[in-house]
């Protein structure tokens, strides 16, 4: 068995796992359309289940013809989805997590009406002391860097940001706007980005919502060599991402003077505008004087979520200016790529209701090192190939040539695209992750990489010329 198909093998078992309690080997042989009674299947797939006990992925059950597998509960934890009205085919979200994070997970998945109400704990903050307290570990922050460092040369800050400006514009604003419940497709945020031409169909408010976070962006680095984080440029990036969003035009980039509710959460913000504005200037003055890049992307995005110091915006705000200290630093960015809503609000939850930074720490790690997979060419920095990219290699190389070969125009991609895929019957999981990587791909062919899509440069260039 060949290592992609080995790959495959791995992406078929965790898969069914995520929709089973436990799989055995004739159950993966079959869903992978192989002969289990073929002896060579038989130890190839062995091998497999081998490797992924070795990995941690999985743990082995009962001895001989009684051994079955299951997801290793011990060294990932798996996020329950929302409560909704419909069940829900997708697969919940899987990401590493440490034991606290587990203890953690049993209280923010009871139902809100099982938890108690709370106010914001002034201690939370007060007692962090600044390069003593340590929200992430030495051997996290020397991982991070690792993953996020670009060049060992010095250059002014914001440099590397500005290299890859139009692909973090997008990145980062959809992927920011999509936490929010924003529907906009890659392709579609890319089109308002770069051309300003809104999606047909869209809500006005999910395209102010785009604009607002490219606004926002170029403004952080156009101030990256701005020595201090300070409160006119936090205020200022409220005001930029609020831009026509808010009933009270006068509340963008102003520290709130009303008290606020947050949904999904028992947690009560400060109501007191003097109090707030108090707070708000401790978080400042201890954000500074923190010395490593990543615990002060990862402290502001802790309390500057927690506080609430605004009417409205205010996750969307803790997430660009958790970028600040990484642009500053000339390190490769945090655009929250692959995370999903709900790990992210029941992270917040967290925060908010216990002071736990232990399910957001883990959720920014894993994130971190997916976005910094997205800036670097070479995906073994962060281990094994994309194995559900090998998986459906032919379907994404197939649909990206038909794109450019029938001269779809860029603006009519998106729902091409998801009729092209609902086609496959796949699960509505692997539907979204495959949209996205089909967009990515289209987003990012030139005439250098269009081969790998049997695409000529003739072709591509007639699909360019498309208006």
């Amino acid at each position: 068995m060949s290592l992609i198909q080995s790959k495959i093998l791995k992406i078929t078992i965790l898969k069914v796992l995520g929709e089973r309690k436990e799989v055995r080997l004739p159950e993966i042989a079959a869903a992978s359309g192989l002969q289990v009674k073929n002896p060579s299947t038989r130890r190839a797939i062995q091998r497999v289940f081998k490797a992924l006990i070795k990995e941690g992925y999985i743990i082995a059950v009962g001895q001989a013809r009684t051994r079955a597998y299951q997801l290793n509960t011990r060294e990932s934890v798996v996020i329950a989805p929302a409560e909704t009205k419909e069940k829900s085919n997708e697969p919940p979200m899987e990401i590493p997590f440490s034991e606290q994070t587990s203890k953690l997970l049993s209280y923010v998945n009871q139902p809100i009406h099982a938890r108690k109400p709370i106010g914001y704990i002034q201690d939370f903050l007060k007692s962090y002391e600044p390069n003593s307290n340590w929200y992430l570990s030495r051997e996290i922050r020397e991982k991070l860097l690792t993953l996020g460092k670009v060049e060992n040369t010095i250059k002014p800050a914001g440099t590397y940001a500005r290299t890859i400006l139009n692909r973090l514009l997008i990145d980062l604003s959809w992927n920011s706007s999509r936490l929010e419940g924003n529907t906009y497709s890659l392709l579609e945020t890319k089109r308002l980005i770069e051309q300003g031409e809104s999606a047909v169909g869209k809500d006005v408010a999910e395209t102010q919502m785009i604009i607002n976070h490219k606004s926002a962006i170029e403004y952080i680095i156009e101030s990256a060599e701005e020595k201090r984080i300070s409160f006119h440029e936090i205020c200022s990036i409220h005001a930029l991402l609020s831009e026509n969003l808010l009933g009270d035009p006068s509340a963008s980039g102003r520290i709130r003077q009303i008290s606020v509710g947050i949904s999904d959460t028992t947690y009560l913000p400060l109501s007191n505008p003097h109090l707030l504005k108090q707070c708000f200037e401790i978080f400042l003055e201890k954000l500074n004087r923190i010395s490593d890049p990543f615990e002060q992307s990862f402290f502001s995005l802790v309390h500057l979520s927690y506080l609430q110091a605004f009417e409205d915006v205010n996750k969307r705000t803790s997430r660009l200016v958790a970028n600040i200290p990484l642009i500053k630093a000339n390190l490769k960015p945090l655009s929250f790529i692959d995370v999903d809503q709900q790990p992210y609000i029941k992270a917040l939850v967290g925060i908010y209701e216990k002071n736990d930074i232990s399910l957001l720490r883990d959720l920014y790690i894993w994130a971190y090192m997916r976005s910094a997979q997205r800036y670097t060419a070479i995906q073994q920095t962060l281990g094994e190939p994309n194995l559900f990219k090998l998986k459906y290699r032919n379907i994404i190389q197939e649909i990206v040539r038909k794109m450019i070969i029938e001269r779809i125009p860029e603006k009519l991609i998106s729902p091409r695209l998801q009729k092209e895929v609902r086609t496959l019957k796949i699960s509505k999981a692997d539907e979204q992750q495959l949209l996205q990587i089909i967009e990515t791909e289209i987003i990012s062919l030139h005439e250098g990489n269009i081969a790998r899509f049997k695409i000529k440069p003739s072709e591509f260039q007639a699909w360019k010329m498309l208006k």
